[in-house]
């Protein structure tokens, strides 16, 4: 699997909504092919600050499949105007390391 994960900057104030909006969002990356898990933690030093891990059966389930799909347009009306600035994305392979 291959692991999507980004540090998410909430801007000031806006972290209840936020909270509120990600509960609206799941179920639209939930139902995309090769979606394996989500998970969305708030940071302990900076609480407008998140982490975003989700859980992919291949990168082009994540880069072509959502992103391509009209599921992600409602995603990003519902979350990209909470960011700032807007996160980096990056994917992780599993380690050598297990």
């Amino acid at each position: 699997m291959i692991l999507e994960a980004a540090l998410l900057s909430v801007k000031p104030g806006r972290a209840d909504a936020f909270e509120a909006a990600m509960r609206k969002a799941r179920p639209l990356i939930a139902a995309s092919p090769g979606f394996g898990g989500i998970e969305v933690r708030r940071c302990v030093e900076r609480p407008d600050g998140y982490l975003l891990l989700v859980w992919w059966e291949t990168l082009e389930d994540h880069t072509e499949g959502f992103r391509g799909s009209e599921r992600y347009q409602e995603w990003r009306g519902l979350l990209h105007d909470f960011y700032d600035p807007f996160p980096i994305v990056e994917h992780f392979e599993p380690s050598f390391l297990g």
